[in-house]
């Protein structure tokens, strides 16, 4: 599985598409964060982080699509999946190697807004006027919406040959599964709504945003992210079917 990790990721670094990626992640995330006058922290007047964490999971909702569209869909149009299925490795080391590039990638395009945190911790007034438990958090939660959009986008790809068809499945599989039960609970009072909010992402996601992190909603991601990744390994065992 390491293997197959240092693989696609060496892959990934030798071509413009991490670059375009992380690039665009910045560049939005940085627009949003200081430039645009309707969110940006210097006209909010407060020193928090959220208008990042609103607006980070809305691009990811784009761009971890793309960075997965590739992980099978190329192997099968290429014809170098008979060749990987004929090496001595398992469909979950296959499948986990492929996954884990992808949300490496993802992670490290997080890293650079650390510098975000830091100068908004500077700028405070006093100094270090800033919730730090909620952008831990924050911080979390994101990372944990990743690892669920990557598994998706994984499962995408092994379903098709086409990586546009398997780009547009997967973000259409994220928002769904990110504000489409929300959108579902809307119609409904009470207990239901309740319930259904809860079946989606945005409802843990705000709630580790807050600075609480909760053991319901960490097994809500584990949990999904496995479920995608076990309906990703069904994907692949369909060939023998």
């Amino acid at each position: 599985m390491l293997a197959i990790l240092r693989k696609e990721f060496n892959s990934f670094l030798n071509s413009p598409v991490a670059y375009v990626v992380l690039g665009v992640f910045l560049v939005a995330t940085g627009l949003f964060v200081w430039v645009f006058p309707d969110s940006s922290v210097l006209d909010y007047g407060f020193a928090d982080l959220q208008t990042l964490f609103n607006i980070a999971p809305w691009i990811f909702l784009f761009l971890i699509p793309a960075l997965t569209m590739r992980t099978f869909a190329e192997e099968k149009k290429a014809g170098t999946m008979e060749l990987l299925l004929t090496r001595p490795l398992t469909d979950v080391q296959l499948i986990g190697g492929k996954y884990l590039a992808c949300l490496l990638l993802a992670l490290l395009a997080l890293l650079p807004t650390l510098l975000y945190y830091y100068s908004v911790y500077q700028l405070g007034n006093p100094v270090g006027n800033i919730d730090s438990a909620a952008t831990v958090g924050s911080y979390l939660g994101l990372a944990l919406l990743a690892a669920v959009f990557a598994a998706i986008g994984v499962l995408a790809s092994a379903l098709t040959r086409d990586q546009i068809v398997a780009f547009l499945v997967a973000v259409v599989g994220c928002f769904l599964v990110y504000t489409g039960f929300d959108s579902l609970a809307s119609v409904f009072d009470g207990a239901p709504a309740y319930y259904i909010g809860q079946l989606g992402i945005a409802a843990h996601y705000r709630d580790l945003s807050k600075g609480l992190i909760d053991s319901r909603d960490l097994l809500y991601f584990f949990t999904l992210t496995a479920i995608m990744l076990l309906a990703t390994r069904v994907a692949l065992q369909s060939r023998n079917w």
